[in-house]
């Protein structure tokens, strides 16, 4: 239990530190640490409110704007990897297909949520924590 309260995650991509960072502020309040908090992240995701820094649009689109080149490269990613062509494929409903550039709240609102997440999901698997 000690050593799982101790890990953190270290990322090298700024988007990768940032959200280690978030990651790692928000783990100091799991018995479990890190695992318990991305263990929650994955189950609830962003949209639970787990990560209070990504809660209003006003902080997702500066995450998104502030990360923007790297979100649209995991973003391609995994659209290459699920054959998806587009992101209403990904996403279903919950994107705005008339947006196709996100430039409104709710696409980039939802493309910092991704980008947090799957970011979280890369650094857990890296540092050996399963899911």
């Amino acid at each position: 239990k000690e050593v799982l309260q101790m890990k953190r995650i270290t990322g090298t991509t700024k988007l990768e530190k940032e959200v280690a960072g978030i990651i790692n502020s928000n783990a100091e309040d799991y018995d479990d640490g890190v695992k318990g908090y991305i263990y929650d992240l994955s189950y609830g995701g962003c949209g639970s409110g787990i990560a209070s820094e990504l809660i209003y649009y006003k902080d997702t689109c500066a995450f998104y704007e502030k990360h923007k080149k790297d979100i649209k490269a995991l973003l391609q990613e995994t659209l290459q990897e699920t054959g998806y062509k587009c992101p209403s494929e990904l996403f279903g409903n919950k994107w705005d297909a008339a947006d196709i550039f996100a430039e409104e709240d709710i696409n980039q609102n939802l493309l910092a949520w991704f980008g947090f997440e799957e970011t979280a999901r890369i650094l857990a698997g890296r540092s050996g924590i399963e899911i």
